[in-house]
């Protein structure tokens, strides 16, 4: 009976992963065509704004990202089948046994030497997007050098959090017998908002370098807009975005009396003064209508649901088995979960995406609100000519994956709030 249900599991875990494989690279090459298709006008609404060779710039830029998703999307799936039923998970973890750790320890090693693994195997595609794509497209400003040290940074931050929240995970689960995953929600929930409130004051500081925002028009109006919103801050902020890329952006951080406004400097320099009080206004409008809070609180629930069912599969056999890996061991549960737990959500993608575009509509009927619409319509147009975002994304790639609606949908949203 066990064997009969290890072989469902397998079959039904190669068919998701099949389904996911087929719709991503469907999608991706539908949205390929249709922007070069779409490569030699620019559309109406952008003709007095966008020139013809920054639009196909665009439609290049777009495509090149795509095949290159393409090609280590392939490779992350055969990565994927090596660790799970191609008895990766197995080696490794034969090879830490020998050691002779306690649960615990062994537990922690595991997951290092894991995490190392798949960040030396995730190396070639961020290296190949930095210093080919983004180089030969002009945004990349990382040198080789930077690029080195936020990458060891990031080892050792990501082995002073990971690896002893994943301990005091393992001694839950060591402890607290069937109910442990209630318990270790909670500490993950935990971990997670105190890392939220801790972050721009003491993680992003180790990668880039943060100055208070220059005296000058721009204040001025992000000052004033922050009083007539009634929004408070714990300060103004430019990063230096630049020293690694040309994309320019603005973002809220922090939680509670922790939050900061950060500028790109790259942002800054590009764009007016009102442009910037407009951009400032959708960002508000995040936390005005409480977009933030309900992310949060979303995001909190299906951490919940994802614990409640770890604490029923980490106790059942087929799921090892039928994923590929012969022992069963707390530590191996996790990592497992949290390998093939995206493919099986992998459909949910339209629905988190279209309640993000919801958002965003939102955000921007607050910006209307508290600052020019028009300036608002002249930032977006920058930021889409400066950061080569594409102005026609396939509809349905659209609807399916992105966070933010369409240039053109957007615009004539803005501009109907004009009206």
């Amino acid at each position: 009976m066990e064997s009969n249900l290890e072989n469902v599991v397998t079959q039904i875990f190669l068919a998701c992963l099949a389904l996911k494989f087929i719709a991503e690279t469907f999608l991706d090459l539908k949205n390929k065509n249709y922007i070069l298709k779409n490569k030699h006008s620019v559309p109406e609404k952008f003709q007095n704004a966008i020139e013809l060779k920054e639009h196909q710039k665009a439609a290049d830029y777009s495509a090149t990202k795509i095949n290159t998703s393409i090609v280590f999307n392939i490779l992350s799936y055969v990565i994927l089948l090596v660790w799970t039923l191609g008895g990766g998970l197995n080696v490794l973890n034969e090879y830490t046994l020998q050691f002779n750790l306690s649960p615990i320890l062994q537990g922690v090693f595991y997951l290092a030497l894991f995490s190392l693994i798949s960040m030396l195997l995730g190396l070639p595609q961020s290296i190949y997007q930095t210093f080919v794509v983004e180089e030969k497209f002009g945004f990349n400003k990382m040198t080789p050098a930077l690029f080195i040290k936020d990458l060891f940074k990031g080892l050792i931050l990501g082995a002073l959090l990971i690896l002893p929240l994943f301990a005091a995970l393992l001694w839950l689960m060591q402890s607290l017998g069937s109910n442990w995953w209630i318990y270790g929600w909670l500490l993950v929930t935990c971990f997670q908002f105190i890392i939220l409130w801790a972050y721009p004051r003491f993680i992003a500081p180790l990668f880039n370098k943060f100055s208070p925002l220059e005296e000058g028009e721009v204040k001025e109006k992000v000052e004033s807009l922050l009083q007539r919103t009634g929004f408070k801050s714990n300060g103004l902020f430019v990063m230096d975005a630049s020293i690694r890329s040309s994309h320019g952006n603005a973002y809220f951080t922090g939680f509670g009396k922790n939050k900061r406004i950060v500028f790109f400097d790259t942002l800054i320099k590009s764009l007016k003064a009102e442009e910037v009080e407009a951009v400032l206004a959708h960002e508000l409008g995040h936390f005005k209508r409480k977009h933030v809070t309900k992310m949060l609180i979303r995001s909190t629930m299906m951490s919940f649901l994802a614990f409640a069912l770890m604490g029923f599969l980490l106790t059942w056999k087929p799921f090892f088995l039928g994923h590929g890996v012969s022992q069963t061991s707390t530590y191996l549960g996790l990592i497992l979960f949290s390998l093939v737990s995206g493919i099986y959500t992998f459909f949910l993608t339209p629905v988190t995406s279209w309640i993000s575009r919801r958002y965003e509509f939102e955000a921007d009927q607050f910006a209307s609100e508290h600052a020019n619409a028009d300036d608002l319509i002249s930032a977006l147009v920058k930021l889409y000519k400066e950061n080569a975002s594409t102005l026609t994304p396939d509809p349905l790639y659209s609807s399916f994956y992105h966070s933010h609606p369409p240039a053109l949908v957007r615009v004539e949203f803005l501009e109907s709030l004009k009206a």
